[in-house]
Protein backbone atom coordinates (compact mmCIF):
# COMPACT_ATOMS: atom_id res chain seq x y z
CA UNK A 1 0.00 0.00 0.00
CA UNK A 2 1.16 3.53 -0.76
CA UNK A 3 2.45 5.07 2.46
CA UNK A 4 1.07 8.46 1.42
CA UNK A 5 -2.25 7.01 2.53
CA UNK A 6 -0.80 6.14 5.95
CA UNK A 7 0.90 9.28 7.30
CA UNK A 8 1.13 7.80 10.81
CA UNK A 9 3.76 5.41 9.43
CA UNK A 10 5.87 8.11 7.78
CA UNK A 11 8.81 9.21 9.98
CA UNK A 12 8.64 12.93 10.70
CA UNK A 13 5.06 13.39 9.44
CA UNK A 14 3.42 16.31 11.24
CA UNK A 15 0.06 15.53 12.88
CA UNK A 16 -2.81 18.00 12.66
CA UNK A 17 -3.98 17.12 16.17
CA UNK A 18 -1.63 16.34 19.07
CA UNK A 19 -3.16 15.23 22.36
CA UNK A 20 -0.49 15.15 25.04
CA UNK A 21 -1.12 13.52 28.43
CA UNK A 22 -4.70 14.81 28.61
CA UNK A 23 -6.87 14.03 31.63
CA UNK A 24 -10.33 15.47 32.22
CA UNK A 25 -11.95 15.09 35.64
CA UNK A 26 -15.50 15.76 36.73
CA UNK A 27 -15.82 15.86 40.54
CA UNK A 28 -12.41 14.16 40.81
CA UNK A 29 -13.59 11.28 38.57
CA UNK A 30 -11.53 10.99 35.36
CA UNK A 31 -13.70 10.92 32.22
CA UNK A 32 -10.54 10.98 30.07
CA UNK A 33 -7.46 9.46 31.70
CA UNK A 34 -3.92 10.35 30.53
CA UNK A 35 -4.61 10.17 26.78
CA UNK A 36 -1.89 10.88 24.21
CA UNK A 37 -2.83 10.70 20.55
CA UNK A 38 -1.80 11.98 17.10
CA UNK A 39 -4.30 12.49 14.25
CA UNK A 40 -2.93 13.39 10.82
CA UNK A 41 -4.23 15.73 8.08
CA UNK A 42 -6.78 14.07 5.82
CA UNK A 43 -7.56 11.22 8.21
CA UNK A 44 -11.04 9.91 8.91
CA UNK A 45 -10.43 9.03 12.55
CA UNK A 46 -12.92 7.21 14.80
CA UNK A 47 -13.24 7.36 18.58
CA UNK A 48 -15.03 4.12 19.42
CA UNK A 49 -16.27 2.75 22.70
CA UNK A 50 -19.29 2.10 24.93
CA UNK A 51 -21.31 4.83 26.62
CA UNK A 52 -19.32 6.59 29.31
CA UNK A 53 -15.90 5.60 27.96
CA UNK A 54 -14.77 9.24 27.49
CA UNK A 55 -14.96 9.55 23.70
CA UNK A 56 -17.46 12.44 23.67
CA UNK A 57 -15.55 14.28 26.40
CA UNK A 58 -12.37 13.99 24.32
CA UNK A 59 -14.22 15.35 21.28
CA UNK A 60 -15.62 18.26 23.30
CA UNK A 61 -12.08 19.15 24.39
CA UNK A 62 -11.00 19.18 20.74
CA UNK A 63 -13.90 21.55 20.01
CA UNK A 64 -13.07 23.78 23.00
CA UNK A 65 -16.32 23.15 24.89
CA UNK A 66 -14.31 21.55 27.71
CA UNK A 67 -10.78 22.25 28.94
CA UNK A 68 -8.32 19.52 30.02
CA UNK A 69 -7.70 19.19 33.76
CA UNK A 70 -4.16 18.08 32.87
CA UNK A 71 -2.24 18.04 29.60
CA UNK A 72 -2.36 19.92 26.31
CA UNK A 73 -4.10 19.76 22.95
CA UNK A 74 -2.39 21.19 19.86
CA UNK A 75 -4.17 21.77 16.55
CA UNK A 76 -1.95 22.58 13.58
CA UNK A 77 0.91 23.21 16.00
CA UNK A 78 -0.97 25.72 18.17
CA UNK A 79 -1.72 25.07 21.85
CA UNK A 80 -5.50 25.29 22.24
CA UNK A 81 -5.43 26.11 25.97
CA UNK A 82 -6.44 29.75 25.50
CA UNK A 83 -8.26 29.50 22.15
CA UNK A 84 -12.09 29.69 22.45
CA UNK A 85 -14.30 27.41 20.32
CA UNK A 86 -15.29 30.11 17.82
CA UNK A 87 -11.65 30.90 17.04
CA UNK A 88 -10.57 27.32 16.29
CA UNK A 89 -10.34 25.99 12.72
CA UNK A 90 -12.79 23.35 13.85
CA UNK A 91 -16.46 22.73 13.17
CA UNK A 92 -18.79 20.25 14.80
CA UNK A 93 -21.75 18.30 13.48
CA UNK A 94 -24.13 17.28 16.24
CA UNK A 95 -26.19 14.10 16.47
CA UNK A 96 -29.43 16.14 16.42
CA UNK A 97 -28.17 18.03 13.30
CA UNK A 98 -29.42 21.29 14.94
CA UNK A 99 -30.88 22.65 11.70
CA UNK A 100 -32.94 25.84 11.77
CA UNK A 101 -36.52 24.71 10.99
CA UNK A 102 -37.61 28.10 9.63
CA UNK A 103 -34.71 28.34 7.16
CA UNK A 104 -34.42 26.61 3.79
CA UNK A 105 -31.69 24.09 3.06
CA UNK A 106 -29.82 26.83 1.17
CA UNK A 107 -30.04 29.27 4.08
CA UNK A 108 -29.07 26.64 6.64
CA UNK A 109 -25.85 25.98 4.71
CA UNK A 110 -25.22 29.71 4.28
CA UNK A 111 -25.84 30.59 7.93
CA UNK A 112 -22.26 30.44 9.20
CA UNK A 113 -20.90 32.21 6.12
CA UNK A 114 -23.36 35.10 6.60
CA UNK A 115 -22.31 35.47 10.22
CA UNK A 116 -18.73 35.87 9.05
CA UNK A 117 -19.94 38.63 6.67
CA UNK A 118 -18.58 36.89 3.61
CA UNK A 119 -19.49 38.72 0.36
CA UNK A 120 -22.81 37.58 -1.10
CA UNK A 121 -21.34 36.27 -4.35
CA UNK A 122 -18.82 34.13 -2.46
CA UNK A 123 -21.55 32.83 -0.15
CA UNK A 124 -23.67 31.83 -3.15
CA UNK A 125 -20.75 30.10 -4.83
CA UNK A 126 -19.78 28.22 -1.65
CA UNK A 127 -23.35 27.10 -0.92
CA UNK A 128 -23.79 25.84 -4.49
CA UNK A 129 -20.51 23.94 -4.12
CA UNK A 130 -21.73 22.32 -0.91
CA UNK A 131 -25.13 21.48 -2.43
CA UNK A 132 -23.40 19.74 -5.32
CA UNK A 133 -20.99 17.91 -3.02
CA UNK A 134 -23.84 16.52 -0.91
CA UNK A 135 -26.23 16.01 -3.87
CA UNK A 136 -28.85 18.37 -2.49
CA UNK A 137 -29.25 20.77 -5.44
CA UNK A 138 -32.91 19.79 -5.97
CA UNK A 139 -33.78 20.43 -2.33
CA UNK A 140 -32.16 23.85 -1.86
CA UNK A 141 -35.46 25.71 -1.28
CA UNK A 142 -37.11 23.15 0.94
CA UNK A 143 -37.33 23.41 4.73
CA UNK A 144 -35.82 20.68 6.94
CA UNK A 145 -39.23 19.12 7.67
CA UNK A 146 -39.80 18.67 3.92
CA UNK A 147 -36.82 16.35 3.38
CA UNK A 148 -35.83 12.90 4.66
CA UNK A 149 -33.64 12.08 7.63
CA UNK A 150 -30.73 11.16 5.39
CA UNK A 151 -31.07 14.43 3.48
CA UNK A 152 -31.17 16.42 6.75
CA UNK A 153 -27.97 14.65 7.75
CA UNK A 154 -26.33 15.81 4.51
CA UNK A 155 -27.57 19.39 5.08
CA UNK A 156 -25.91 19.41 8.50
CA UNK A 157 -22.73 18.05 6.92
CA UNK A 158 -22.79 20.66 4.15
CA UNK A 159 -23.29 23.46 6.69
CA UNK A 160 -20.38 22.16 8.79
CA UNK A 161 -18.09 21.96 5.76
CA UNK A 162 -19.11 25.30 4.24
CA UNK A 163 -16.60 27.24 6.37
CA UNK A 164 -13.79 24.93 5.18
CA UNK A 165 -12.60 23.87 8.65
CA UNK A 166 -9.30 22.06 9.02
CA UNK A 167 -11.05 19.65 11.36
CA UNK A 168 -14.64 18.42 11.38
CA UNK A 169 -15.95 16.68 14.49
CA UNK A 170 -18.94 14.36 14.06
CA UNK A 171 -20.84 13.32 17.19
CA UNK A 172 -22.79 10.08 16.46
CA UNK A 173 -23.85 11.62 13.12
CA UNK A 174 -25.77 8.59 11.84
CA UNK A 175 -27.47 7.56 15.07
CA UNK A 176 -30.90 8.87 14.03
CA UNK A 177 -30.98 6.95 10.74
CA UNK A 178 -32.41 3.48 10.16
CA UNK A 179 -29.99 0.60 9.54
CA UNK A 180 -30.17 0.50 5.72
CA UNK A 181 -29.89 4.28 5.35
CA UNK A 182 -27.08 4.36 7.91
CA UNK A 183 -25.10 1.83 5.87
CA UNK A 184 -25.59 3.81 2.65
CA UNK A 185 -24.69 7.09 4.35
CA UNK A 186 -21.45 5.67 5.76
CA UNK A 187 -20.06 5.35 2.24
CA UNK A 188 -21.36 8.82 1.32
CA UNK A 189 -19.46 10.25 4.29
CA UNK A 190 -16.25 8.56 3.15
CA UNK A 191 -16.69 9.90 -0.39
CA UNK A 192 -17.30 13.44 0.87
CA UNK A 193 -14.34 13.30 3.24
CA UNK A 194 -12.05 12.10 0.45
CA UNK A 195 -13.39 14.80 -1.91
CA UNK A 196 -12.74 17.64 0.52
CA UNK A 197 -9.56 16.32 2.17
CA UNK A 198 -10.87 17.65 5.49
CA UNK A 199 -9.77 15.78 8.60
CA UNK A 200 -12.81 14.06 10.13
CA UNK A 201 -13.01 12.78 13.71
CA UNK A 202 -16.14 10.75 14.40
CA UNK A 203 -17.45 9.63 17.79
CA UNK A 204 -19.47 6.42 17.68
CA UNK A 205 -20.39 3.35 19.70
CA UNK A 206 -21.22 1.47 16.48
CA UNK A 207 -18.35 -0.89 15.62
CA UNK A 208 -19.53 -1.44 12.03
CA UNK A 209 -19.71 2.31 11.45
CA UNK A 210 -16.19 2.90 12.77
CA UNK A 211 -14.75 -0.01 10.81
CA UNK A 212 -16.44 1.14 7.58
CA UNK A 213 -15.52 4.82 7.54
CA UNK A 214 -12.27 5.19 9.47
CA UNK A 215 -8.64 5.16 8.36
CA UNK A 216 -7.79 4.47 12.00
CA UNK A 217 -9.82 3.63 15.10
CA UNK A 218 -9.14 4.46 18.74
CA UNK A 219 -10.90 1.98 21.03
CA UNK A 220 -11.61 3.53 24.43
CA UNK A 221 -12.68 2.16 27.79
CA UNK A 222 -13.08 3.98 31.10
CA UNK A 223 -11.31 7.06 29.77
CA UNK A 224 -8.25 5.23 28.46
CA UNK A 225 -7.06 4.37 24.95
CA UNK A 226 -7.03 0.60 24.65
CA UNK A 227 -5.73 0.38 21.06
CA UNK A 228 -5.21 2.79 18.16
CA UNK A 229 -4.80 1.17 14.76
CA UNK A 230 -6.33 0.58 11.34
CA UNK A 231 -9.68 -1.25 11.24
CA UNK A 232 -8.00 -4.35 9.79
CA UNK A 233 -5.39 -4.46 12.56
CA UNK A 234 -7.97 -3.80 15.28
CA UNK A 235 -10.02 -6.74 14.00
CA UNK A 236 -7.25 -9.18 13.10
CA UNK A 237 -4.63 -8.23 15.74
CA UNK A 238 -6.43 -6.95 18.86
CA UNK A 239 -3.94 -6.22 21.62
CA UNK A 240 -6.17 -7.33 24.50
CA UNK A 241 -9.15 -9.49 25.37
CA UNK A 242 -11.20 -6.30 25.80
CA UNK A 243 -10.59 -5.13 22.22
CA UNK A 244 -11.08 -8.62 20.77
CA UNK A 245 -14.40 -8.93 22.58
CA UNK A 246 -15.60 -5.40 21.78
CA UNK A 247 -14.92 -5.52 18.03
CA UNK A 248 -17.08 -8.00 16.12
CA UNK A 249 -17.95 -11.54 17.17
CA UNK A 250 -15.29 -13.68 18.81
CA UNK A 251 -14.89 -16.96 20.68
CA UNK A 252 -12.89 -16.65 23.89
CA UNK A 253 -11.38 -19.69 25.62
CA UNK A 254 -9.56 -19.23 28.93
CA UNK A 255 -6.65 -21.40 29.97
CA UNK A 256 -2.91 -21.46 30.64
CA UNK A 257 0.05 -21.19 28.31
CA UNK A 258 1.54 -24.66 27.77
CA UNK A 259 3.99 -23.84 24.95
CA UNK A 260 5.43 -20.66 23.44
CA UNK A 261 7.46 -22.01 20.50
CA UNK A 262 7.18 -22.58 17.57
CA UNK A 263 3.54 -21.64 18.13
CA UNK A 264 1.78 -20.62 21.32
CA UNK A 265 -0.38 -23.32 22.87
CA UNK A 266 -3.11 -22.96 25.48
CA UNK A 267 -4.25 -25.78 27.76
CA UNK A 268 -7.93 -25.25 28.40
CA UNK A 269 -9.54 -28.30 29.94
CA UNK A 270 -8.80 -31.69 31.39
CA UNK A 271 -8.59 -34.34 28.70
CA UNK A 272 -8.66 -31.79 25.87
CA UNK A 273 -5.85 -31.20 23.44
CA UNK A 274 -4.29 -27.72 23.68
CA UNK A 275 -5.33 -25.10 21.13
CA UNK A 276 -2.61 -23.31 19.17
CA UNK A 277 -2.46 -19.77 17.85
CA UNK A 278 -0.30 -16.70 17.39
CA UNK A 279 0.96 -14.86 20.45
CA UNK A 280 -0.97 -11.63 20.91
CA UNK A 281 1.34 -10.24 23.57
CA UNK A 282 4.13 -11.17 25.97
CA UNK A 283 3.35 -14.64 27.33
CA UNK A 284 5.20 -17.02 29.62
CA UNK A 285 4.75 -20.72 30.36
CA UNK A 286 2.00 -21.35 32.89
CA UNK A 287 0.56 -17.84 32.64
CA UNK A 288 -3.19 -17.28 32.42
CA UNK A 289 -4.23 -16.40 28.88
CA UNK A 290 -7.22 -16.33 26.56
CA UNK A 291 -7.49 -17.85 23.10
CA UNK A 292 -9.50 -15.60 20.74
CA UNK A 293 -10.78 -16.72 17.35
CA UNK A 294 -13.35 -15.19 15.00
CA UNK A 295 -16.32 -17.43 14.03
CA UNK A 296 -15.64 -17.12 10.28
CA UNK A 297 -12.15 -18.60 10.73
CA UNK A 298 -13.53 -21.90 12.04
CA UNK A 299 -14.44 -24.77 9.71
CA UNK A 300 -17.23 -27.22 10.53
CA UNK A 301 -17.26 -30.80 9.25
CA UNK A 302 -18.89 -34.15 9.92
CA UNK A 303 -15.63 -36.10 9.97
CA UNK A 304 -12.46 -35.50 11.95
CA UNK A 305 -10.11 -33.22 9.97
CA UNK A 306 -6.38 -33.87 9.73
CA UNK A 307 -5.25 -30.80 11.67
CA UNK A 308 -3.81 -29.95 15.09
CA UNK A 309 -6.62 -27.60 16.11
CA UNK A 310 -9.78 -29.65 16.18
CA UNK A 311 -12.52 -30.27 18.70
CA UNK A 312 -15.69 -32.33 18.58
CA UNK A 313 -19.06 -31.12 19.76
CA UNK A 314 -22.82 -31.10 19.33
CA UNK A 315 -24.82 -28.53 17.35
CA UNK A 316 -26.79 -26.59 19.94
CA UNK A 317 -28.30 -23.72 17.92
CA UNK A 318 -28.44 -22.60 14.29
CA UNK A 319 -29.00 -19.10 13.01
CA UNK A 320 -29.79 -18.37 9.36
CA UNK A 321 -28.79 -14.81 8.45
CA UNK A 322 -29.21 -14.99 4.67
CA UNK A 323 -25.63 -14.52 3.58
CA UNK A 324 -24.33 -16.89 6.25
CA UNK A 325 -25.38 -19.53 8.75
CA UNK A 326 -24.20 -19.46 12.35
CA UNK A 327 -23.68 -22.65 14.31
CA UNK A 328 -23.36 -22.76 18.09
CA UNK A 329 -21.53 -25.95 18.97
CA UNK A 330 -21.24 -27.25 22.53
CA UNK A 331 -17.77 -28.75 22.90
CA UNK A 332 -17.90 -29.43 26.62
CA UNK A 333 -19.95 -28.61 29.66
CA UNK A 334 -20.58 -24.88 29.58
CA UNK A 335 -18.30 -24.28 26.58
CA UNK A 336 -19.95 -23.22 23.33
CA UNK A 337 -18.02 -22.23 20.21
CA UNK A 338 -19.62 -20.25 17.39
CA UNK A 339 -18.68 -20.73 13.75
CA UNK A 340 -20.00 -19.06 10.60
CA UNK A 341 -20.42 -20.60 7.18
CA UNK A 342 -21.09 -18.54 4.05
CA UNK A 343 -24.23 -19.49 2.11
CA UNK A 344 -22.75 -19.48 -1.37
CA UNK A 345 -25.62 -21.25 -3.13
CA UNK A 346 -29.35 -21.73 -2.71
CA UNK A 347 -29.97 -24.98 -0.82
CA UNK A 348 -33.16 -26.59 0.38
CA UNK A 349 -31.46 -28.17 3.35
CA UNK A 350 -28.58 -27.46 5.71
CA UNK A 351 -25.47 -29.60 5.86
CA UNK A 352 -25.89 -29.86 9.64
CA UNK A 353 -28.86 -29.71 11.95
CA UNK A 354 -29.61 -29.62 15.65
CA UNK A 355 -28.01 -32.35 17.80
CA UNK A 356 -25.59 -33.39 15.03
CA UNK A 357 -22.11 -34.45 16.11
CA UNK A 358 -19.60 -32.24 14.28
CA UNK A 359 -15.92 -31.29 14.26
CA UNK A 360 -14.65 -27.72 14.45
CA UNK A 361 -11.15 -26.93 13.17
CA UNK A 362 -8.88 -24.02 12.34
CA UNK A 363 -5.31 -23.26 11.29
CA UNK A 364 -2.49 -22.35 13.66
CA UNK A 365 -2.55 -18.70 12.55
CA UNK A 366 -6.33 -18.26 12.72
CA UNK A 367 -6.50 -17.32 16.41
CA UNK A 368 -4.59 -15.27 18.97
CA UNK A 369 -3.43 -16.16 22.46
CA UNK A 370 -3.84 -12.98 24.51
CA UNK A 371 -2.66 -12.20 28.05
CA UNK A 372 -5.59 -12.38 30.50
Amino acid sequence: MDNTLEPWEIPGAQPLIEVRGVTKRFDDVPAVDDVSLDIYPGEFFALLGPSGCGKTTLMRMLAGFEQPSVGHIFIDGQDMASVPPNQRAVNMMFQSYALFPHLSVWDNIAFGLKRERMPKDRIAARVEEMLKLTRLEKFARRKPHQISGGQRQRVALARALAKAPKLLLLDEPLGALDKKLRQDTQFELVDIQESTGTTFVIVTHDQEEAMTVATRVAVMDEGKLMQVDTPAQIYEQPNSVYVADFIGDVNLIEGRVSAVSPVTELSWGEGRAPVAGQAGGVLSLGASATFAIRPEKIAISRHAPDTRNRVQGTVLDIGYLGNLSTYHVEVGKGCVITCEVGNRSRLNRRDFTWEDKVWLSWSDDAGLVLPS
